[in-house]
């Protein structure tokens, strides 16, 4: 192994991007990505598969796998606030014992589950304009011209990347603002003409051993889990982020905890207010809510506040993965064409470009197969990776300049790895299986990279400790 080699800041300076990113619309940005259309469309299913109205308590595990794998993004987003985010770290942690396969295959992989991802958005915003728009949708299923006006909507978010990060963060201001306007719209119509009783009628032995509640909480969690996806999306856009070491952290803690009061009030308003067996078929369910307390005047209303929540969540999402082949391509770990930036705008062309054509197709499949395949891949290669890439540094860079250290490490370490063990091993078998495939055509290709490379394993590792400050350069030594 070469001997450890120590560069400067590959953040914003390094990088070309401008930090441009505050508290607020870091906050902002990842909770539009969270939100989106998400909930508005999985609600039906975490309770049917959840067997009632006990899926409320779904919500509530969901978002506690959610924070303690949200303290790992805190505490490696502060460290290593450059573009990427999970990129990054897997380069720092892994490069020790295997060079540059794992975010080599991290890039391989985002460049898959990041834009299949944000279809599942593009699917159920076709949904809900089919409750604006008939024809669009049929028995919550798209149809080809509801599909067609999904790839029009994709363009427009596509074109509307192509500014400068400054006004790109204004936008989604906006976005996030009229996303909160329609889901807090939703929470209070649904409590308008609430029933608790109907609310909170478990189904009988749901939580006794072999219950609907266990039986049903892996696929459930992988509904919720999916929903509160986006808490991460400030790290990919470290680079952009001011004051990182202080944003980052407080970005990523504050979306979930306000995503997952939201979804709460959210799940229990929407089972006090509508019957359970109508619930579990229902497509457009805040559509239903808003119609049966205010009429279905205000119910369009708000449904046209949900679809451009759904667009904010697409953009925000393209926003932060856009980056990620980026930086892996400025490493020479990927197509040296995705390293290039726009002259003017200083975006990563490529990047929005291939995400955006990846969100297209896979808005042409349904949505319970697009979620089940995308996150089958983002467990192996993002979350548990991640998981071993904060004990490994903090082992092998001890003195890694820290901003902020993980609340009661390890636990909460701990909690994220047992929590997305559990969701890998509840997905579809078909979805186990492409992601385990995947993955090893992404091996073949790095074994192809790392040939006409020559780096390993047909060549040395290069250690490049980026993060190491100069100042702890001789106590790492």
């Amino acid at each position: 192994m070469s001997s450890p080699t120590r560069s400067g800041d590959t953040g914003a300076a390094a990088s070309g991007l401008e930090r441009k990113i505050g508290p607020l619309q870091a906050t902002a940005i990842n909770m539009t990505q969270m939100c989106g259309i998400g909930p508005f469309v999985t609600i039906p299913a975490m309770v049917a598969t959840m067997g009632g109205p006990q899926a409320m308590f779904g919500w509530i595990i969901g978002a506690i796998i959610a924070l303690a794998d949200g303290l790992i993004w805190a505490e490696l987003g502060a460290a290593m606030p450059g573009a990427g985010g999970t990129y990054l770290y897997l380069r720092e942690a892994f490069q020790y014992r295997t060079g540059r396969l794992m975010p080599f295959l991290f890039a391989w992989s985002a460049v898959l589950f990041i834009p299949l991802i944000m279809s599942t958005g593009i699917i159920g915003l076709v949904q809900y304009l089919g409750y604006l728009v008939p024809g669009l949708a049929e028995n919550g299923q798209t149809t080809g011209l509801g599909k067609a006006v999904g790839i029009g909507v994709i363009l427009l978010i596509v074109l509307a990347l192509f500014r400068k990060i400054g006004e790109i963060t204004k936008l989604t201001t906006v976005l996030f603002t009229i996303m909160l306007f329609a889901t807090l719209a939703v929470i209070v119509a649904a409590f308008s003409n609430f029933n608790a009783t109907q609310a909170f009628a478990f189904t009988p032995g749901a939580f006794a051993g072999g219950g609907a509640f266990w039986t049903g909480l892996g696929a459930g969690l992988i509904i919720a889990i999916y929903d509160y996806l986006g808490y991460n999306t400030s790290a990919y856009l470290g680079a952009e982020v001011k004051e990182p070491g202080k944003t980052l952290p407080k970005s990523i803690i504050l979306s979930i905890l306000g995503i997952m009061s939201l979804y709460f009030l959210l799940q229990v308003g929407v089972l006090g207010s509508i019957p359970l067996e109508e619930l579990k078929t229902a497509s457009s369910v805040a559509s239903t809510v808003m119609e049966n307390a205010w009429g279905s005047g205000v119910s369009k209303v708000i449904t046209v506040g949900i679809v451009i929540a759904a667009v904010g969540s697409v953009f925000a999402g393209l926003l932060g993965g856009s980056r990620v082949p980026y930086e892996a391509a400025r490493d020479k770990v990927f197509l040296p064409v995705f390293a290039k930036l726009h002259p003017k705008l200083k975006l990563p062309t490529l990047g929005v470009i291939t995400m955006g054509l990846i969100t297209a197709i896979g808005s042409l499949f349904t949505l319970t197969d697009v979620i089940n395949a995308a996150l089958a891949v983002l467990v192996i290669i993002q979350s548990v990776a991640q998981v071993a890439a904060i004990i490994v540094l903090r082992r092998r860079q001890p003195n890694l300049k820290r901003p902020y250290r993980q609340f009661l490490y390890p636990v909460p370490t701990i909690i994220a790895l047992a929590g997305w063990v559990y969701i890998y091993y509840s997905a579809t078998t078909l979805s186990i299986w492409l992601s385990v495939g995947w993955i090893a055509l992404g091996i073949v290709a790095f074994l192809g990279y790392a040939a006409t490379e020559k780096v390993w394993p047909f060549g040395p590792k290069e250690i490049r400790e980026a993060f190491v400050t100069t100042e702890n350069e001789g106590a790492a030594a």
